[in-house]
């Protein structure tokens, strides 16, 4: 089968075996798959990653345990924990402290025509969701974690900083939660995907005001933009840490500290939410679809997606 390999900031094409299916997997073959941002940030040296990266998808089961699998559409939860440890007994597994990490830590990824993952990681795509827009799922259930882990009254005012993939996917599920959400961003052509749903945004070229929110969803994919979500957060606020930067990030700590703001990492999220706003089509994903690319060419792919202004693309069979 074709795979595609990363190694020192390189991507290329790998002709591999057929994965083997151990009990408890399923063989899945790729339909569509999305590169993200920490696909990005892993090309640039995040992890020190070499392999097959890729864990946004949407695949068709070739053969499970299960049955009632095979042929059906499915994506899958990133994170394989053990399933034994205190974090999996408390449904965190995304925690446990031996989890492999699909495309990014000890897992192949999705970015080839077949690759495994646990049946128990496996969500059934419902047939109303198209298959492009299923691969949007795993960052939306990332989006939907913020308002797992901070409360946010309806009505209130919360600032998103950046316009990329997550940035619009988190900008509309806090407003779908009743927020009253204004999106920051560089890219006129990006922010009117926000507006058009009705979501305020303003463009910014690190002129944002200061100290104006409570709660600040931080989602540049910089490493200037935590400073800048401080920057913007009232005494006592919140920011959201959404960004993987490859590197160190430089941060004024005395200004958190002196303004007693609460930082708080955010990372993957349960699918229900994220398949139920799909489904519902509460959640626009139709226009952040940048371009698709074949498997086959999947460097240019890469190169697409690292674009200035580029959005969501799609790696295709």
């Amino acid at each position: 089968m074709i795979a595609v390999h990363l190694e020192n900031g390189r991507v290329s094409l790998r002709c591999r075996p057929r994965p083997r299916r151990p009990a408890g997997f399923a063989l899945i073959r790729l339909l569509c798959a999305g590169i993200c941002d920490t696909d990005l940030e892993l090309r640039r040296g995040y992890y020190s990653f070499r392999g097959t990266p890729g864990h946004e998808f949407v695949g068709e089961v070739v053969t499970a345990d299960n049955s009632k699998l095979p042929g059906r559409r499915v994506v899958g939860e990133i994170n394989l924990s053990c399933g034994a440890c205190e974090w999996c007994r408390r449904g965190l597994g995304r925690h446990c402290s031996r989890r492999k990490v699909l495309g990014i830590v000890g897992q192949p990824g999705v970015f080839a025509e077949y690759f495994v993952l646990p049946e128990k990681n496996l969500h059934v795509v419902p047939e109303s969701i198209p298959t492009e827009h299923g691969v949007f799922i795993e960052p939306l259930a990332a989006a939907c974690e913020i308002l797992e882990q901070v409360r946010i009254p309806r009505g209130a005012s919360v600032a998103v900083l950046g316009d990329g993939k997550l940035g619009l996917l988190a900008a509309q599920v806090l407003q779908l939660h009743g927020a009253d959400v204004c999106l920051f961003g560089h890219h006129k052509k990006k922010l009117q995907i926000a507006k058009s749903v009705g979501v305020k945004v303003q463009i910014s070229f690190g002129e944002t005001p200061a100290a104006a929110y409570d709660w600040v969803v931080e989602a540049t994919g910089s490493a200037q933009g935590l400073k800048e979500a401080i920057t913007m957060t009232r005494p006592r606020g919140t920011v959201v840490m959404k960004s993987t930067v490859h590197g160190l990030v430089p941060v004024d700590t005395a200004q958190a500290v002196v303004h007693e703001i609460s930082l708080v990492g955010s990372r993957c999220g349960r699918f229900e939410p994220a398949l139920r706003l799909l489904r519902t089509g509460a959640v626009q994903v139709a226009e952040m679809i940048h371009a698709r690319v074949p498997l086959a060419e999947a460097p240019r792919a890469f190169e697409l997606a690292a674009a200035n202004g580029a959005l969501k693309v799609l790696i295709v069979r």
